[in-house]
């Protein structure tokens, strides 16, 4: 039996996010595959955590800078590791390499946090200047300077050229990485959310009302929509649809979220809801007016799949499907987001067109069957001992930055750890 090892950044939500769902899936799509699964992380238990050992999965807490890791994963001996995100990749993936060079490295992008951070720095800048909708460089050309000269996105393609293989979630960011950063294709694979069908039996458009709009507010793109939602959108519906509400949900709502709510307004704030499915298909039309961003968006996807029209912006869109494809529309400005969500909810024919557009999105984009046996494909060449030598002979970019001159993640995490042994030795020592 085949053991693969998941460093995870956090411990998987999948009700609290949309990164949670995709880890779990791809969980579930190595124990599909009789693989032995242990998942590992140095962060602390979310409030609202999948607890993985009822599906057979191990669960270990693992220290930053330490040692402990190394004796830990040699014991482990898997035959692959997956990183959740870059971060997890700079902290143990020279360690993985110098105490199990013959595995796997994967890295899970979950989504581009270079060109996340990048949009979100245009945007404060733009905001400084006056009132916008969303960052106007959209063309990755365009993006690529603001890019580069980060140090996050330095950081992360370094991680991408270390990793054997790097799972990228949109079309949009596979093209990014291979065009402006010169990415060998060999080194990525284009694997979207692993979506169940859309769900049967859902409610018709009489039978639903009001607005919803859902993201875990720790993710900043997406608390910086209801806060634009609040400020420009809401209302302008609220002016056409006096009676309307928007419900608003998502994990660990802060203060200054919660401060939002406003019955009188029709602004309601519900926090973490329990079954997001249920809280979609209640409502008539969900709203993500998204200004920065990257990846896919689950709450979009989770909107085709309960036949729930959305109205979004071309970074909600993007590495979805096009403006003209969508189960909805694609907006640029607070008047037209308002004018768009206004026609849709009142509007019972142009709904339904965009329900069928939704669902037919999902089978032709978001096949889970397909995007499984091409992940399945790729692990299956990898795995074997003289293919993935080969593939890592020709990455040799990959080979550089894995050498010692240019390891300066190992160098600090050894630093922080001697650190650390000095100040408890001195601890003791004055206590003697």
């Amino acid at each position: 039996m085949h053991h693969l090892v998941v460093i995870g950044y956090v411990w998987p939500e999948p009700n609290s996010s949309a990164a949670g769902y995709h880890m779990l899936s791809l969980i579930r799509a190595f124990q599909d595959w009789g693989w032995q699964v242990t998942f590992a992380s140095p962060a602390a238990a979310g409030e609202h955590r999948f607890a993985l050992t009822e599906i057979g999965v191990a669960e270990v807490s693992i220290a930053l800078n330490c040692s402990s890791f190394d004796s830990w994963i040699k014991e482990q001996a898997p035959d692959a590791v997956l990183f959740d995100r870059f971060m997890m990749e700079e902290q143990f993936g020279w360690r993985v390499a110098k105490n199990c060079p013959q595995a796997l490295q994967i890295l899970d992008l979950e989504d581009l946090h270079s060109l996340r951070d990048a949009r979100q720095q245009i945007l404060k800048q733009q905001l400084r200047d006056g009132p916008v909708a969303f960052p106007m460089l959209m063309d990755q050309a365009q993006l690529y300077p603001q890019m580069a000269s980060s140090d996050m996105a330095k950081r992360e393609i370094a991680a991408i050229h270390r990793a054997d293989l790097s799972l990228v979630i949109s079309h949009a960011e596979l093209q990014l990485l291979t065009r402006e950063f010169h990415v060998p294709p060999q080194q990525l694979l284009h694997c979207p959310f692993i979506q169940p069908p859309a769900l049967a039996d859902t409610p018709s458009f009489a039978n639903r009302q009001h607005f919803v709009s859902i993201g875990n507010f720790r993710h900043a793109p997406n608390w910086d929509a209801v806060r634009w939602l609040k400020e420009s959108i809401w209302p302008q519906i609220r002016q056409q649809l006096p009676q309307a509400q928007l419900h608003v949900y998502g994990a660990y709502p802060p203060k200054k979220a919660t401060q939002l709510h406003n019955e009188r307004d029709g602004f309601l704030v519900k926090g973490w809801v329990e079954d997001a499915h249920q809280a979609i298909a209640a409502s008539r039309v969900l709203l993500a007016p998204l200004r920065f961003g990257a990846g896919i968006k689950g709450k979009l996807l989770d909107a085709m799949r309960t036949g729930t029209p959305s109205v979004t912006t071309p970074i909600g869109a993007e590495g979805m499907l096009t403006s003209a494809d969508w189960p909805g529309e694609v907006c640029d400005t607070a008047s037209h987001f308002a004018d768009a969500a206004v026609t849709l909810y009142k509007d019972a024919d142009r709904w339904q067109q965009a329900q069928q557009t939704g669902w037919s999105a999902l089978e032709k984009h978001f096949d889970a069957a397909l995007i499984r046996s091409q992940l399945y494909a790729r692990i299956v060449a990898l795995i074997q001992p003289d293919q993935l030598a080969q593939h890592r002979a020709q990455n040799f970019t990959g080979q550089m930055l894995q050498h010692h001159q240019h390891r300066s993640t190992q160098f600090m995490s050894q630093w922080i750890e001697v650190k650390q042994q000095l100040s408890d030795l001195k601890a003791d020592t004055q206590t003697d």
